[in-house]
């Protein structure tokens, strides 16, 4: 018989000096692997932990500072630059300094869901707001809707600022009521429609939105008024007619028609105010056509920036997020702010270092304000 094969194993000590040859090498690999592991294992951990926290949407609307924007200044329009306020009809005149309109950032609503990161951001961050949604939209609304809404109040606060601008001139503007739209409840389809200019109803002269509402008290729901307008502009067609009535707010007989204020121009302001909508920026929109209108600088080359609706009656009133509002302007670079008087109790204790905030009530204090600090004379002015 042969001799039975031997397996023989031959163990051998590397060399230290030679690449890989540390005998010590191998232990230490082994711990670098583990610390390794450990660090990819965080790593992952901490990429879920975001990645589940930008899939968590929740029900709470951000309020952050939106951008300022320049009355006086240009936008751009298909690729062009172009002015902000563009008047025809009547003389302009150069302006200096800044009359800004102030911006607020929304996320949250119809179409814009935040996220747990962007609530928690927004909840360590002075600047911000978080609100339950349901607070700052109508959870009925759609995202069109909502969009819709805010282009007509920016419609509408154009039309009131320039109305006011021009009267603080010397101009007539007349204004009327007309028909904005039909509800679908209404019985005046196919009798009355938009743009029809109400001249009276139930024999009330119709002057403002109140006497179209005096005017149904008269007659019962579902009773037939009488109604006359114009159709077509003005000096267009008068058109008389019977319209049903229906049942609206409380119960109060109404038409069924949306209303709106409109006015006959003596010249043509076009605002070319871009994506933003809402009504706040009425107040800068008056005093920015009222210093395009006017001879001199209005702000004596001063960065001026505010906020505020305007009604036809050139009164200020009070808008919504103003905190974020006063730090967008500070953050544009506006060392001074017109805040309406009755968001004061909002403007105490969230005015920015560096920013002077003055408040109104009306176009003609509004105007005053910018006057005021044109001359480095605001001893006087009120303050919240």
């Amino acid at each position: 018989m042969g001799r039975p094969a031997v397996r023989r194993t031959i163990r051998r000590d590397l060399d230290p000096a030679t690449p890989g040859g540390d005998a010590s090498s191998a232990p230490e690999d082994t711990r670098l692997s583990r610390a390794n592991k450990v660090t990819l294992g965080a790593f992952f951990a901490a990429l879920v932990v975001l990645v589940a926290g930008s899939l968590v949407h929740l029900p709470y609307a951000v309020t952050s500072p939106g951008p300022i924007v320049d009355t006086l200044g240009t936008q751009e329009q298909d690729g062009k630059q172009v002015p902000l306020i563009a008047v025809s009809g009547l003389p302009t005149y150069p302006t200096d300094g800044a009359l800004d309109f102030t911006t607020v950032s929304i996320a949250g609503g119809p179409g814009y869901p935040v996220d747990l990161w962007d609530v928690l951001g927004a909840w360590v961050d002075p600047a911000r707001d978080v609100q339950p949604v349901d607070e700052v939209f109508d959870p009925q609304a759609t995202q069109e809707q909502i969009a819709e809404e805010n282009s007509v109040q920016m419609e509408g606060s154009q039309q009131e600022a320039t109305a006011v601008a021009l009267r603080a001139i010397g101009q007539d503007v007349p204004t009327y009521i007309t028909v904005a739209g039909l509800t679908s409840d209404s019985k005046a389809k196919g009798i009355l429609r938009a743009g029809d200019r109400f001249v009276s109803v139930a024999g009330v002269d119709v002057r403002q939105a109140q006497d179209v509402v005096d005017g149904l008290q008269k007659v019962e729901v579902g009773q037939p008024v009488d109604v006359v307008v114009t159709r077509g502009g003005k000096g267009g067609e008068r058109v008389q007619a019977k319209v049903t009535t229906v049942a609206g707010q409380n119960g109060r007989t109404a038409l069924g028609t949306f209303l709106r204020l409109d006015h006959d121009f003596p010249a043509t302001v076009t605002i070319n105010a871009g994506a933003v909508g809402g009504p706040s920026a009425g107040l800068m929109f008056s005093l920015g056509i009222y210093d395009k209108l006017t001879e001199g600088s209005l702000t004596g080359d001063r960065r001026i920036a505010g906020t505020g609706t305007i009604d036809d009656a050139a009164d200020v009133g009070p808008i919504g997020g103003i905190k974020q509002k006063m730090a967008g302007a500070r953050d544009g670079g506006a060392d001074f702010f017109l805040a309406p008087a009755d968001n004061c109790d909002e403007v105490v204790g969230n005015v920015p270092d560096g920013l002077e905030v003055f408040k109104v009530s009306t176009f003609d204090q509004g105007r005053a304000a910018v006057e005021a600090i044109a001359k480095g004379d605001t001893g006087a002015l009120p303050r919240c």
